[in-house]
């Protein structure tokens, strides 16, 4: 993840990161928001605060990472314990299932003559999620992927490649099975 120098970044981004380090320190793990209506407020609201756009009526529920330069839709949910990478756009209707990790970067490996974890990382792929997508339980999105608007991302899928609209996705790596628009 990119580190943000809090001391040199912009006074807006300041603040996004304020409200952000707040939504950690505490609502972050307050009761799934099905249970606790003041939980499902808190969230919601430091999360329209701390990225760089969000939507009415968002659900962040418990346990749920963000980066700050994330676009969350109207009507849209950030499952339990899941990670959303700066660099997503995320559409309207929305839905992302608990455990699921959305990655915009990756490690640096391309050298041999210094450690892994030492080359920093790459440059970030933006990942693009169209409305009305349904991504289900521990899916995991890689860099660069675009999911087309009405499209399913079966649990435990692994997203290398683009979706296109409508399409049900399934494994690892993720394969497009059928399309929705099919079964009219």
């Amino acid at each position: 993840m990119k580190k943000i120098d809090f001391f040199h970044a912009s006074p807006y981004k300041r603040i996004r990161f304020l409200f952000r380090m707040l939504y950690s320190c505490g609502p972050k793990q307050m009761p799934m928001s099905e249970y606790c209506i003041i939980a499902r407020f808190l969230r919601g609201w430091l999360t329209t605060q701390a990225i760089l756009k969000c939507g009415k009526h968002v659900n962040i529920d418990q346990g749920a990472r963000y980066g700050l330069d994330i676009i969350l839709g109207d009507y849209s949910s950030i499952g339990k314990n899941s990670f959303v990478q700066s660099g997503t756009q995320i559409g309207n209707h929305v839905m992302i299932a608990p455990d699921c990790g959305i990655y915009t970067m990756n490690h640096s490996f391309q050298r041999t003559d210094i450690p892994m974890r030492m080359q920093g990382l790459t440059n970030p792929k933006p990942v693009i999620i169209e409305d009305d997508v349904w991504i289900g339980t521990k899916a995991i999105v890689l860099p660069g992927v675009h999911i087309g608007k009405g499209a399913i991302i079966g649990a435990g899928a692994v997203v290398t490649k683009n979706v296109p609209p409508y399409a049900i996705a399934v494994g690892n790596p993720a394969v497009v099975k059928r399309s929705r628009l099919e079964e009219q």
